[in-house]
């Protein structure tokens, strides 16, 4: 399967052709168009999965295969680029390259199953959308989607992550506005797309640098090159990252180009989880950890990628609290959610963050199609006040919700457990972490418990609070939809097991860890295991030996201990490693009892968050309760902290000034000299047409008129004929003659 894994990303294209050229012409059949484009990502995903069994039959350092389809970019001009040898020159050539290793098999294994499930899912919500309005083209957008988060993951440059990186993109607009008759759907379509514009212009910077510095955008090269002739901190790696990271916040919505993705819930719901859970918002982080040896060697943007994670995840996570709109209240939680994974690669757990990536990918797909399904049932409500006790009329979508919020809520022995409980040890233990990033991630962990425990209770427990129309005609929604919500629950259940911490790994546990673990998956891309991990203790025992020229004995090894024991005596090698070894073992008792106190409390906050929510909302609280609980905290969380209304004044409009301004300079000053110009020409040609029609033409005319009025006399002399001239000369002679005799 391998031989064909070139095939994933363009096996969706064919549900673009077909159903955006001939679906809605020639075909019309609704069915047939669902069934084509759900049937390219279940064949996507089955080339996806044959490969990815493939490569794990391979040892770990063959486990990368890649292919050059054709040449892309090729040129024999020479360019020059900078590294550390000095300027040198080489040809121009770019690849349109593929490759699948352990990162991309997983990513794709994410993209197309889940979006598998998330394209079956939308046959059934867009069954009632009508033809004329889009239906082909939807599922026509979905499929190109996919394709380009495809590439995305699967391209062997960052040319060719660009390639896919500007394609969600663009779908992202076009499916955020598909409704694009609303103009909210449209106002949030051009949000999106600016945002996102603003971190790509910073992304083409940064590969940009990457070009010039190692004179090619090959992941293999750069890497090599980068690890190989630059120190850690060097100035134009921390550059580039830097630039890097700002494309990343846009794509991943992160501070400060966040604004964007809880405005993208005007589109279809299937749309949302596409975009939250498997595509989009993903490839920031992908990006990230993709390039984790260029990151590594940047600790300054470690740094703030770990703080930008932090501090966007506890924002999120508190607006989310207090929102009402059913699909708004998870917009932010994916907002959270991602900080968490940066939290994770800003600490140098990059497996860790690529963990959460997958299980937040089951159980964010399940809760926002379970909200879809909601929202379905009621017509397209939002507003979680107008629900209630919907639990006794849609009993699968609730027991998948459920199972949806306690996963990401991280309650103990279901997939968000795991991958949360991993980025918070990591942020407390690990190299690059620190305490006050374990105790912001940990208060996240209960913030997040609290809000979508709130949700649970005001959409599904409770009085009914939907008018009686609606509430007469609630019912379950049919299988096409509910079955991918089963699947998805059951997987936000397991999924988390390929992770096992290292505190928990005993008995059948370990058993599993160490035929399953995802870190030990991920070492050939992020470098071996992610920090704080269970050999952390190993290593320092190690670091404990003493050099080698202190070891009594002819070698270290195990011929040197059998002749010193046959001798009676035991070389002071021998002991010191004795040493090494207890020392390793108490150190990795400490580490296993701390790691086990910051569980403990994580979940014990947790578990709060959700005692605190049934607490407020499972008795009845009326809606504006927390508003006068809490006061001034809950408007600026229900007011979003008044981001969007600073970058409207700080930015929108003062855009809008400086286009208002450069309009009037140009109506004023560009527009007025040239007009200005125009009318002086104007008048200088009316003055210079009456000079010549009055002056010049007035002389020559009068001169001309002068001779012809002059010439009358002249004209009737000269008549042409020969008796008028006698006539004329006997009367001359006749004058002449009688003058002579009078005088």
């Amino acid at each position: 399967m391998l031989e064909y894994f070139w095939l994933i990303p363009l096996i969706p294209l064919v549900g673009v052709v077909v159903n955006g050229l001939f679906a809605s012409r020639y075909i019309r059949s609704q069915p047939f168009t669902g069934a084509l484009a759900s049937g390219c990502m279940l064949v996507a995903f089955a080339i996806g999965l044959g490969s990815f069994v493939q490569l794990a039959g391979m040892p770990a350092a063959d486990r990368h295969v890649e292919i050059e389809l054709y040449s892309w970019i090729s040129t024999s001009l020479v360019h020059m680029h900078d590294n550390a040898a000095g300027i040198t020159a080489a040809p121009f050539h770019v690849p349109f390259g593929l490759q699948f290793d352990p990162l991309s098999a997983l990513m794709v294994l994410v993209v197309t199953g889940v979006g598998f499930l998330i394209h079956v899912y939308a046959i059934g919500y867009m069954k009632h959308d009508p033809p004329d309005k889009g239906f082909y083209r939807f599922f026509t957008y979905l499929n190109l989607f996919a394709s380009f988060m495809l590439i995305l993951v699967l391209g062997n440059s960052f040319a060719m992550m660009f390639i896919g990186w500007e394609g969600v993109g663009l779908c992202s607009f076009l499916l955020i506005g598909y409704y694009y008759q609303k103009k909210s759907a449209g106002d949030a379509a051009k949000k999106a797309f600016v945002a996102n514009r603003v971190g790509d212009a910073a992304f083409l910077i940064g590969m940009f640098t990457l070009f010039f510095t190692f004179g090619t955008l090959d992941y293999d090269q750069v890497f090599a090159a980068a690890a190989a002739n630059y120190e850690v901190g060097a100035g134009v790696i921390t550059f580039a990252t830097m630039m890097l990271l700002i494309g990343a916040t846009g794509k991943s919505a992160q501070i400060p180009l966040y604004v964007w993705l809880p405005d993208a819930m005007e589109g279809p719901t299937p749309v949302s989880a596409l975009i939250h859970a498997a595509t989009m918002v993903t490839a920031g982080v992908y990006m990230v950890v993709r390039s984790n040896v260029l990151f590594s060697l940047a600790p300054t943007t470690m740094t703030v990628v770990a703080v930008v994670g932090a501090l966007t995840a506890l924002m999120a996570a508190s607006i989310a609290m207090v929102q009402n709109d059913i699909k708004r209240v998870l917009a932010y939680s994916t907002v959270s959610q991602l900080g968490y994974m940066f939290l994770a690669c800003g600490v140098g757990a990059y497996a860790v963050g690529v963990f959460h990536l997958m299980t937040h990918a089951f159980f964010k797909a399940l809760l926002f199609m379970a909200a879809g399904s909601v929202m379905h049932a009621l017509h397209g409500e939002l507003d979680m006040w107008k629900m209630g006790n919907l639990r006794k009329y849609m009993p699968v979508t609730h027991k998948t919700f459920l199972v949806g919020t306690l996963a990401i809520a991280g309650v103990p022995g279901l997939a968000g457990f795991f991958s949360k409980d991993e980025i918070l040890w990591n942020a407390w233990a690990g190299p690059n972490g620190a305490p006050w990033l374990w105790v912001v991630g940990t208060l996240v962990a209960g913030m997040t418990a609290f809000y979508m425990t709130r949700m649970l209770i005001m959409v599904f427990y409770g009085d009914s609070r939907m008018d009686e129309h609606t509430e007469s005609h609630v019912h379950e929604n049919p299988p096409v939809m509910t079955a991918p919500l089963v699947v998805l629950a059951i997987l936000s259940i397991v999924g988390g097991y390929v992770g096992i911490p290292a505190n928990l790994q005993m008995g059948p546990l370990a058993a599993l860890h160490e035929r399953v673990d995802i870190v030990r998956w991920l070492e050939p891309v992020t470098g071996g295991h992610a920090p704080a991990q269970e050999d952390h203790g190993e290593a320092e025992a190690h670091a404990m030996l003493p050099p080698s020229d202190t070891l009594v004995g002819p070698a270290v090894g195990g011929e040197a201990a059998q002749v010193a024991a046959r001798a009676g005596a035991e070389p002071t090698f021998v002991l010191a490693a004795q040493e090494a070894d207890d020392a390793a073992a108490e150190h990795s008792d400490d580490h296993t009892a701390l790691e086990w106190t910051l569980m403990l409390i994580s979940t014990t906050v947790a578990l709060a968050g959700i005692g605190l929510a049934y607490q407020i909302y499972g008795r009845g609280a009326p809606a504006d309760e927390p508003a006068k609980r809490f006061g001034g905290l809950y408007s600026a969380m229900w007011n979003k902290y008044w981001v969007d209304e600073l970058y409207e004044a700080v930015f929108v409009n003062r855009a809008k000034d400086l286009g208002k301004g450069l309009w009037v300079f140009d109506d004023a000053v560009l527009d007025g000299t040239v007009n200005g110009v125009a009318e002086a020409t104007k008048q200088s040609a009316t003055a210079s047409n009456e000079f010549d029609g009055r002056v010049i033409d007035g002389t020559v005319n009068g001169v001309a008129n002068s001779v012809w009025s002059s010439s009358w006399i002249f004209r009737a002399l000269q008549t042409g004929m020969v008796q008028n001239y006698a006539l004329v000369i006997a009367i001359g002679v006749f004058v002449l003659v009688s003058a002579y005799l009078f005088l």
